[in-house]
């Protein structure tokens, strides 16, 4: 079982570093922090479940059984945190956003008290580190404390789900697919956790033995449950971001051809080399480098270039647009070669106005670069050596 709860905390805080990878940045987002602190929370609550932390944490302390009000106590602050996050996620007035974080907090932190106080005062002198719940189950103090975090989560779920069905009438789209996701998640740790770990206690009030639902199903199934909310938090705020940087690493690769024709010619500034720096960061890079060197190139373009590729790009049936990108790319090509050969810059340079330079983005330096993909590419010299 400890095998399972720790992969389950590896993914919670993989997440959890994924979103928080600029703590300058992120610290200033409320809901950052609040996404960030829910699902580390959800890692350190299996962490301290697993059977082996259970009992290194008892070891350590000296303390039979004191990972289990550890756990209960993270447990419970994750339950807060869960209804915290909805609530910053939702938004809304900063006043309304700051009374309601108050209630949630003033509703779990006496509940975390109460569950350290009864633990001290139950007698759990046997250690138990797979089946707490149903061992102690008729144990007085710790019975209470056993049914009070179980109440806590419980209620914390509840309001939860229903937060998240009635936000889901009033949204659409990936926002709607991860409040499904919320609820998903919540139904199955309702079912699959609670509702097997409060059967095992009751069949124990009863004189029954059922512990396998707690130690063998609940554990799997709260873990499973966890990761799916935890889908439906992140999901939203990472895949558009995740989105934007496959096609900015798309667009990037795409100017390669325009890029190994101009580049020798650029003198922008290089940016530090980092093996983590977004796909986004070195797209926006390449198009001011481009830039750049279109700019230096400019004294080198010839409109008779341009205008004898146009009229054979008309002449084999291109549309206007078709043929004007063409000839774009053969007046580029031929200003590259003279710059690379340190010719002298043409006589009259044209003032045609590339497509590439009168859209914003990468879309149009991404079109004439598919066209300089199908010509052969001109010998250049060293980058930044050419100066027009």
């Amino acid at each position: 079982m400890s095998l399972v709860v720790y992969l389950a905390a590896a993914v919670l805080a993989l997440s959890a570093l994924v979103l928080f990878r600029r703590p300058r940045t992120a610290v200033r987002n409320p809901l950052t922090v609040s996404t960030y602190v829910t699902i580390l929370l959800g890692a350190v609550v299996f962490c301290c479940s697993a059977p082996m932390t259970l009992a290194a944490v008892n070891s350590l302390t000296g303390i039979p059984n004191f990972g289990a009000p550890l756990t209960y106590g993270m447990l419970t602050a994750y339950s807060c945190s869960l209804i915290v996050l909805l609530v910053h996620w939702r938004g809304g007035p900063p006043a309304r956003i700051r009374r309601l974080v108050r209630r949630a907090v003033a509703v779990y932190a006496p509940l975390v008290v109460a569950v350290v106080v009864l633990f001290a005062l139950a007698d759990a002198r046997t250690e138990r580190l797979t089946d707490l719940d149903t061992y102690y189950a008729d144990t007085p103090y710790m019975r209470e404390m056993i049914v009070l975090y179980l109440l806590g989560h419980t209620a914390a779920i509840t309001t939860l789900s229903w937060m998240c069905l009635k936000w889901g009438r009033e949204v659409t789209g990936l926002l709607r697919t991860g409040l499904r996701l919320i609820v998903a998640g919540a139904m199955l740790d309702l079912v699959g956790f609670q509702l097997t770990k409060y059967t095992a206690v009751v069949a124990r009030w009863t004189g029954h033995d059922l512990d396998f639902l707690s130690t063998g199903v609940a554990p799997p199934m709260a873990s499973l449950a966890a990761l799916i909310c935890s889908a439906g938090f992140v999901l939203p705020r990472l895949l558009p971001a995740a989105v934007g940087h496959w096609r900015g690493l798309r667009d990037y690769r795409s100017l390669a051809p325009l890029w190994s024709r101009v580049g020798f010619v650029s003198t922008a500034p290089k940016p530090p080399a980092s093996w983590w720096q977004l796909p986004q960061e070195r797209l926006h890079w390449r198009e001011v480098a481009i830039h750049d060197a279109l700019l230096a190139l400019a004294p080198y373009f010839d409109d008779r270039v341009r205008e004898r590729a146009l009229a054979a790009a008309r002449g084999e049936g291109r549309s206007p647009h078709e043929a004007r990108i063409v000839s774009e790319a053969a007046m580029l090509t031929a200003a590259a070669r003279r710059a690379a050969a340190r010719e002298q810059p043409v006589e009259t340079p044209s003032t045609h106005r590339l497509h590439a330079t009168e859209i914003s983005g990468a879309a149009g330096l991404v079109e004439l670069a598919r066209v300089l993909g199908r010509t052969p590419a001109v010998d250049t010299v060293r980058e930044g050596t050419v100066r027009a």
